[in-house]
């Protein structure tokens, strides 16, 4: 499956490409869980793979998502839990090798291969970050996610790292967690991602070339636009200095994640132009139903 393209000006993505909820109204009737990534790259350009955090997925597989993808998509995998939490990114390169090697069939449909850091890795752990980026082949772009508070100070810690992510290049993902902890917690979804979400600051810098952007949803829709007006300037400056920006957008249950994502972008093409997203395969699917005339008039 060949899609070739002039470069997009940003990339719009998901947390995930499957989910039972999209089958009506994402995906189109008849739509098999083994063809859900296929639709889903029909419409978004990207997808921040959590799965890769929890287990290394087979060989199969991953040639599966190579054949279900176009060349202009691109997955941003999250380097495995035992490297970055369990290890804290000592004693990992032989993991770090293994995935890496897992993965080859499609490292050229690797937009970030993103390091999300647990709170618990400080300052302290600093010197093993710079290390640990070390490993990879200077080609390949990497993302780091911060959590620890201490790098959302605005002092010397959060200015080093900074400063160290522009001159290696290495962009730093940024999360606004700001719209769902808005959100009253009524519902399970919503007070399951309020515990586990953190709560920091939102420092929008970009330090690298594809600055990623993952946007922690309201459960209501129209609740959003407000706490992504600030990002309407922002990713249009990022664009217009030459940078692709890399936006994730979640919802609690991500129910309805793919209508969120199509609001914001169409928002977001009054600021800037962007080229229009697909439809999604199910409206697709409406439109092409034969009309038959109706027999008792």
């Amino acid at each position: 499956m060949q899609k070739l393209q002039t470069k997009l000006p940003l990339r719009l993505g998901l947390t995930l490409w499957s989910h039972p909820q999209w089958q009506q109204t994402f995906y189109g009737r008849g739509t098999t869980a083994s063809e859900r990534l296929e639709k889903y790259a029909q419409v978004f350009h990207t997808v921040e793979g959590n799965t890769t955090f929890y287990a290394s997925p087979a060989s199969k597989t991953v040639s599966n998502w190579k054949a279900a993808t176009h060349d202009d998509f691109r997955f941003t995998f999250k380097l495995p839990k035992e490297i970055t939490h369990e290890l804290m990114l000592t004693g990992c390169r032989h993991a770090l090798h293994t995935f890496l090697t897992l993965l080859e069939p499609i490292h050229e449909r690797i937009g970030l291969w993103t390091i999300q850091l647990p709170a618990a890795f400080g300052p302290e752990f600093f010197p093993r970050l710079q290390q640990f980026c070390q490993l990879f082949p200077a080609h390949f772009p990497l993302g780091v996610e911060i959590r620890h508070p201490a790098f959302f100070t605005k002092g010397p810690e959060e200015k080093t790292l900074n400063q160290w992510l522009i001159e290696q290049k290495i962009n730093r993902i940024i999360m606004d967690s700001r719209p769902v902890f808005a959100a009253p917690p009524e519902t399970p979804a919503t007070i399951d991602a309020q515990r586990k979400k953190p709560r920091l600051p939102v420092h929008a810098i970009a330090t690298a070339g594809k600055p990623m952007m993952r946007f922690i949803g309201h459960p209501a829709l129209n609740e959003n636009h407000i706490f992504f007006q600030p990002w309407l300037n922002k990713l249009t400056a990022w664009i217009h200095e030459g940078r692709q920006p890399y936006v994730m957008i979640h919802t609690p249950d991500n129910a309805l994640a793919p209508e969120l994502a199509q609001q914001l972008y169409q928002s977001l093409q009054q600021k800037t132009a962007l080229p229009d997203l697909a439809a999604f395969p199910a409206m697709k699917e409406q439109n092409q139903l034969p009309i038959f005339p109706d027999e008792f008039s």
